[in-house]
């Protein structure tokens, strides 16, 4: 039993750091997003230099996906080594037996957990851009 718990924690603590990295991934999208916003000068700014924003919002969704992505493969993973006999534990981390059962990283990165909190920032951007194009 004590080398199936080992397994466990294991998974566990990998389900963790991609949570964790998805977390740092947001904080790092809002302050980049805002910091850029802080420092232009709204009355001499730049539709292109706004375009700039779109990059990290839309890099930052897309590697969100992916940790996303991860995670929910290592649920998987869990949730077979939960179910695996004490004998058969042979501390695989690997995920490739899952991939059919889970989504695909860019389905995964249109979900609605990502599109709630990435959306909203490309659209301030967006209009953004518009009124920087208007004035």
């Amino acid at each position: 039993m004590d080398s199936k718990i080992r397994h466990l924690e294991f998974i566990q603590q990998t389900i963790l750091r991609m949570a964790s990295n998805s977390f740092l991934l947001k904080g790092w999208t809002v302050t980049i997003v805002v910091g850029i916003f802080v420092f232009a000068n709204p009355k001499e700014i730049d539709s292109k230099y706004l375009f700039s924003v779109l990059i990290p919002i839309l890099f930052f969704w897309l590697l969100d996906g992916f940790f996303l992505h991860q995670e929910k493969l290592f649920r998987k993973l869990y949730d077979k080594v939960r179910a695996t006999l004490e004998a058969d534990i042979d501390f695989s981390m690997n995920t490739s037996l899952f991939k059919k059962d889970v989504d695909s990283w860019i389905k995964v990165s249109v979900s609605k957990t990502l599109i709630l909190f990435y959306f909203p920032l490309l659209l301030v951007v967006l209009l953004a851009i518009y009124f920087a194009y208007l004035y």
